[in-house]
């Protein structure tokens, strides 16, 4: 039998020792972190996903890897991470659309947001409504008349199926009466291809993705969808200045794991994400491609895409449109 002063002081010694293991073996977590993209490679996503990826790798001195898992809008990837272990080696790509837009448009999936802890929000940027070069305008009132005179004939481009792309689409032609036909692409590096060939004649695109070839003069942009001017497109007005202001909205890409990760892993994640976004040499990179980095973290950031989603929920039920059962992972 030991005395109750040595049981004391084991106890004690205990009870000082667990927390300081479990956080080492936290900081001791090893192996590939894996960043799931829920679109095909080559689109607006990449280089952010690339980047950040990179810069993370060197602070926590483990490998991470991208993994695109494209379909159904971003369902696909959504699952599998649902799925997984909440460790802390996998993390979600998140994006607007896939955590306010998505939930609202498969009612029979099998996951919920409540199930993923956002890390950060990473950056943010308006879309762009951009036209190839044979549409005959100049002007957003100039292609609205054009539109007008060949009603059921032409159709807009998505980057995907259930994204702001496809609902600020739908929203155009709902408000102007222009009878326009919906093509998704899985991915806006796709959507952008198919705008230059001349395949898909216009439609609201990532700055990303279409800012190079409207500088280039291959593409044409109307209006931006920014509460104000973009200024990586400082001579393009925006939908509010033209009388619109329905069409504001931005569009944000980020990174969150699934719920109940230890929070030891979570912190360490968390420092490695913002320390990248702060990082000057990716801050200028990402300004340079059209993006504004927001590198914000915290608590209120579940509550901020959970109140988001109600409202782009609305604007789905009002549409009517699901993709439950529609092949829109083109």
């Amino acid at each position: 039998m030991f005395s109750k002063p040595i049981v004391r002081r084991a106890l004690l010694c205990g009870a000082i020792l667990l927390p300081a293991l479990f956080a080492q073996n936290a900081h001791a977590q090893s192996g590939t972190i894996r960043i799931i993209v829920g679109t095909v490679a080559g689109g607006a996503i990449e280089p952010y996903a690339r980047m950040i990826a990179e810069h993370m790798t060197r602070t926590l001195g483990q490998p991470i890897i991208i993994e695109n898992k494209p379909g159904a809008s971003g369902n696909i990837a959504a699952q599998y991470i649902a799925d997984q272990p909440a460790d802390g080696t996998i993390v979600w790509l998140g994006t607007q659309a896939f955590t306010e837009i998505l939930p609202n448009l498969f009612a029979n999936k099998r996951w919920s947001i409540e199930q993923f802890h956002p890390i950060i929000r990473g950056v943010e940027a308006p879309l762009a409504f951009v036209a190839h070069p044979g549409v005959p305008a100049r002007t957003f009132d100039e292609f609205l008349k054009w539109a007008r005179d060949n009603k059921g004939k032409l159709s807009y481009s998505s980057y995907q199926a259930g994204t702001p792309s496809h609902f600020l689409g739908f929203q155009l032609n709902e408000k102007f009466g222009l009878d326009l036909t919906h093509v998704p692409y899985r991915g806006s590096g796709l959507q952008a291809t198919a705008l230059l060939a001349g395949h898909s004649q216009f439609g609201f695109g990532q700055v990303n993705s279409t800012l190079p070839h409207v500088r280039d003069g291959k593409l044409k942009a109307f209006a931006t969808t920014g509460p104000k001017r973009d200024r990586s497109m400082p001579d393009v007005p925006t939908f509010a200045e033209l009388g619109h202001p329905d069409f504001t909205a931005k569009v944000w890409f980020g990174l969150l794991v699934k719920e109940g990760t230890p929070a030891p892993v979570l912190k360490r994640l968390t420092d490695a994400a913002v320390a990248a976004h702060a990082d000057p040499g990716i801050r200028q990179k990402l300004e340079a491609q059209g993006f504004d980095v927001s590198g914000e973290t915290g608590p209120q950031l579940k509550k901020t895409i959970i109140e988001q989603g109600a409202r782009w929920g609305r604007l789905v039920k009002a549409s009517g449109i699901s993709v439950e059962d529609r092949g829109s992972t083109r």
